[in-house]
């Protein structure tokens, strides 16, 4: 079976560069920075047309919840939004 990334390059740059530094963050920072990164992760959602909420999950597995949005955003034909909202939380991250 041949799969097709519906991401764009942008998209994996932007979300490459956030993964990583959310790697290099103190614990106790990543914790406080949960909510905003749960909080991109359902606007990303909101784009794909689901309205339930995300589950509140660990700094590790708030990263896998942002991937998979990430990927459906951009399914939904949204990769320009999601390039512009990786990015932003990419600056709040630091």
């Amino acid at each position: 079976m041949n799969l097709i990334d519906p991401r764009s390059e942008a998209v994996r740059l932007e979300l490459g560069r956030v993964v990583r530094r959310w790697q290099q963050l103190p614990l106790h920072h990543a914790s406080a920075l949960v909510p905003q990164v749960r909080d991109s992760a359902t606007r990303l959602v909101t784009l794909t047309g689901c309205t339930a909420p995300l589950p509140e999950l660990s700094p590790a597995a708030t990263m896998d919840q942002l991937r998979v949005a990430t990927y459906d955003a951009c399914a939904a034909g949204h990769c320009d939004t999601t390039a512009a909202e990786l990015a932003a939380l990419r600056r709040l991250i630091g």
